[in-house]
């Protein structure tokens, strides 16, 4: 290299850095405005906007036919908006230049190059994302040792099973420590063991980077998950944190095996503001003014109730559940 040439690169490496610095510090790293995708006179996706925070796990929900994957795919650059505005990180998703190495994607259906080995794969994607070539190898050894793979290097793509490839796709969205990762049904067709530890993988970057996850496991989601949106028939019916979704923030339930009720002592709590029974599902539902109390004050109080007038307490939670709040709405 020369001399000028060494220059111009000393000169546009920090500038590089800086600009990611700056838009690192945006605190909405994606942002969609009145997004609408139509196929012909289909309507896939109709005006959703979306506010999604710098550094957390944001969920994509909803049955098929949502618009749940044209949402995604319009994030990851795969598809042009009819109408609306999709900002990532402040760039549109068509702007690679921008984004090249700030953003990281695993696409439902990706598919290996059966031919290539692991490591020649891991470093061909480097490349592509402008990695600087003295870091590829450490960064692509690197994010293969934190899917669990540090052994595959030398492995061909066509002899991993469905398992082992998905977490070298899983490390191909982690390369180069991207702002953003964009996950399409990352356990899709794991065994439980995989895909738990997948989901701790996931977690492991939560703060390090914005995650949004679309998947049909809503257990998973409501684990993993800060935030999310509830899609149905191309629209947002209900977005905000899990909390507010599941109205954990707002309902204790208290399932009861056979015995007394005492509604009237859980309604005499100061603390209570509805009280409903179930008979069939045996469960009591205790609701509360959002920021007025915390749900574990609340559930210290009633169980305490419960107890003092011999109920037999079988469980309890918080919420509706995630999955039951997306049956109400879709």
């Amino acid at each position: 290299m020369s001399e000028n040439e060494t220059e111009t690169a000393a000169e546009a490496e920090p500038s590089a850095a800086k600009k990611k610095e700056k838009k690192s510090d945006a605190e909405i790293a994606v942002r969609l405005t009145k997004v609408t995708k139509r196929f012909g006179a289909k309507t896939a996706v109709d005006g959703v906007s979306l506010r999604i925070r710098a550094g957390c796990v944001y969920g994509l929900i909803g049955p098929n036919g949502a618009g749940k994957t044209t949402t995604f795919s319009m994030m990851a650059g795969f598809l042009k908006p009819t109408n609306g505005l999709v900002e990532i990180l402040g760039y549109s998703p068509l702007h690679t230049n921008e984004l090249r190495s700030r953003v990281g994607v695993l696409p439902q259906d990706a598919l290996l190059p059966a031919a290539e080995k692991v490591g020649e794969f891991l470093m061909h994607m480097g490349a592509l994302q402008d990695i600087p070539r003295d870091r590829i190898g450490t960064s692509a050894r690197d994010v293969l040792a934190e899917v669990d793979g540090k052994d595959w290097w030398n492995l061909r793509c066509s002899s991993l099973s469905h398992g082992m490839a998905k977490r070298v796709q899983l490390a191909q969205a982690l390369l180069g420590d991207p702002d953003v990762v964009l996950l399409d049904e990352p356990t899709a067709g794991l065994d439980p063991r995989v895909a738990y530890e997948v989901r701790q993988l996931i977690k492991s970057r939560k703060g390090r980077c914005t995650l949004i996850v679309s998947s049909h496991n809503l257990q998973e989601l409501e684990e993993l998950c800060d935030s999310a949106a509830i899609l149905d028939r191309g629209r947002v019916v209900a977005s905000g944190t899990i909390a507010e979704l599941t109205a954990a923030s707002e309902e204790v339930r208290i399932k009861l095996a056979e015995g007394p009720v005492p509604m009237a002592a859980v309604r005499e709590l100061p603390m209570v503001k509805r009280v409903e029974w179930d008979d069939e599902r045996r469960e009591l539902t205790v609701f509360f003014d959002r920021g007025a109390v915390d749900a574990e004050t609340v559930i210290g109080h009633v169980l305490w109730t419960l107890l003092q007038n011999q109920a037999r307490i079988s469980g309890v939670s918080k919420g509706r559940g995630l999955e039951q709040r997306v049956m109400e709405l879709t």
